[in-house]
């Protein structure tokens, strides 16, 4: 039954498009067949909604039907295969010359008038930008979410160890739990530079190794590599995740423009070399030292942020960890904690920062109420959720607030708020460093863990009543963006 399903479906959707004839090329992403059309005249779009198991079609780039994580993959494979060539591949050139002469004329026009629309359209640098994270990050989410849910049981089974409430025998399942969680955390910054690459244009390898290289993984730690902007040594992971796609981008562009200059010859081999080069020596020489630089400077604010205290230092800090953590800074705080662990047997530091992805949770079910037809989005919020709630924050973070651009401020806000209560409050620590969201709730000392739960309360509903009232754009209401 599922397969009929699946080629009715695929059947169906080449028959309101236009036929077969009229796709140049199908790709997917996490729940939409995304298709590229030659004549827009000849695609019947009430047709094409009203078709069994269609969620929605969405008019962007590409013509976008809505059908569902998991039939998706089927649809879109199904629908490739039926015309004999792979996903992303273009459609066989004998489909455009089967056209007549007035279809090709009319394709041409939709090509025009497609063109005029974008350049009308508002896109503005800001919002192309933020589509392209969205690109990047989006066919990471099944792997955030499956790793992330691991992850989170990982977490709470060790903090019940910790703290008492299971055996050591258990740390055995933890760790194999945290090697699977780890397949995917430990190295994003290679998938990132893999998605980037393929964004911008640049060859999907070569990406991977750029994303690799902020990993410093064959410097001698003896002899480490000096930060060019203040002398200290380097660190893997300084820039982030935004440093690697601003490497990334800067790599399609060097590489774009070695490829129109290298004789065919020898292309394969002077390009990739020259690209990797380049973009590595500014990798490691700029931009990661550069993120060094103001972690450095960074580090000075926190300080005397901790020093104020109370609700001011609550929010501050709240609301800022998650602009931290994209760009790798949020590791000047590790010996921070260490410290107060050390000296006092918890870090009054950690359980503050845990808010900011407790606004990020109240700012998800904010979008899922106030865009409950954009389908590709509530979609996403599902499955990213139980990751949020555990801890686990990139899925809600890169597919969902930070692509819609006022939800990630929003969300901050809401992370602040959380904090804030926890600042006012007083005395919440947490006994070592690690896991955060309700995973975080065994490892509050001293039977404080209402005031952290108080916390996670407050972000919710700050981050849930800041994004419902002022963080949710119109597009993503209309269902143009997930």
């Amino acid at each position: 039954m599922a397969e009929d399903r699946i080629k009715r479906i695929a059947r169906e959707i080449y028959e309101n498009v236009g036929g077969m004839g009229n796709v140049n090329k199908i790709v997917h992403c996490m729940t939409r067949v995304r298709m590229e059309i030659k004549d827009y005249d000849q695609v019947d779009l009430e047709k094409l909604k009203a078709v069994e198991g269609v969620m929605g079609v969405v008019e962007d780039d590409t013509l976008q039907v809505v059908v569902g994580p998991g039939t998706v993959n089927k649809v879109a494979n199904e629908m490739v295969e039926t015309a004999g060539v792979k996903l992303g591949e273009e459609f066989p050139a004998v489909a455009a010359a089967e056209l007549s002469g007035k279809a090709k004329v009319e394709q041409r026009a939709a090509e025009v008038k497609a063109q005029q629309k974008a350049k009308t359209n508002n896109n503005t640098p800001f919002k192309r930008a933020l589509k392209s994270i969205s690109n990047i990050f989006v066919p990471l989410i099944p792997a955030f979410v499956g790793a992330g849910i691991i992850g989170g049981i990982a977490s709470v089974l060790g903090n019940m160890i910790i703290g008492g409430q299971l055996s050591g025998d258990w740390m055995q399942y933890v760790t194999v739990m945290n090697i699977i969680k780890n397949g995917v955390f430990s190295y994003l910054v290679i998938y990132v530079g893999i998605n980037a690459a393929t964004e911008f244009g640049a060859s999907p390898a070569l990406g991977g190794v750029i994303g690799g290289v902020t990993t410093l993984s064959g410097m001698n730690v003896e002899e480490p590599l000096k930060n060019l902007f203040t002398g200290g040594d380097l660190a893997a992971g300084q820039g982030g995740i935004i440093g690697v796609i601003i490497a990334v981008w800067l790599l399609a562009l060097l590489e774009k423009r070695l490829h129109k200059i290298i004789p065919e010859a020898v292309d394969i081999i002077v390009t990739p070399t020259i690209a990797l080069l380049v973009i590595g020596l500014v990798t490691i020489f700029i931009l990661m030292p550069f993120a060094g630089a103001v972690s450095n400077g960074l580090v000075g604010a926190i300080n005397t942020i901790l020093n104020v205290g109370g609700a001011f230092a609550g929010f501050a800090l709240g609301a800022l960890f998650l602009p931290m953590v994209m760009f790798g800074l949020h590791q000047i705080l590790t010996p921070i904690h260490l410290e107060m662990i050390d000296q006092s047997g918890m870090t009054l530091l950690l359980p503050i920062l845990a808010m900011a992805g407790a606004g990020q949770v109240g700012a998800a079910l904010a979008l899922w109420i106030k865009c409950r037809k954009n389908h590709q989005l509530t979609e996403m919020i599902k499955g990213a959720l139980p990751v949020g709630i555990l801890g686990i924050g990139e899925p809600l973070i890169y597919g969902v607030t930070l692509p819609l651009g006022r939800p990630f401020v929003t969300a901050c806000i809401g992370g602040g708020v959380g904090g804030a209560v926890i600042g006012l409050i007083g005395g919440v620590g947490a006994t070592t460093i690690g896991p955060s969201g309700v995973a975080l709730i065994p490892l509050i000392a001293d039977g404080r863990w209402w005031g952290y739960l108080a916390g996670l309360l407050a972000g919710y509903a700050g981050g849930f009543i800041a994004t419902y009232l002022f963080g949710v754009p119109q597009r993503a209401i209309d269902g143009e963006i997930a």
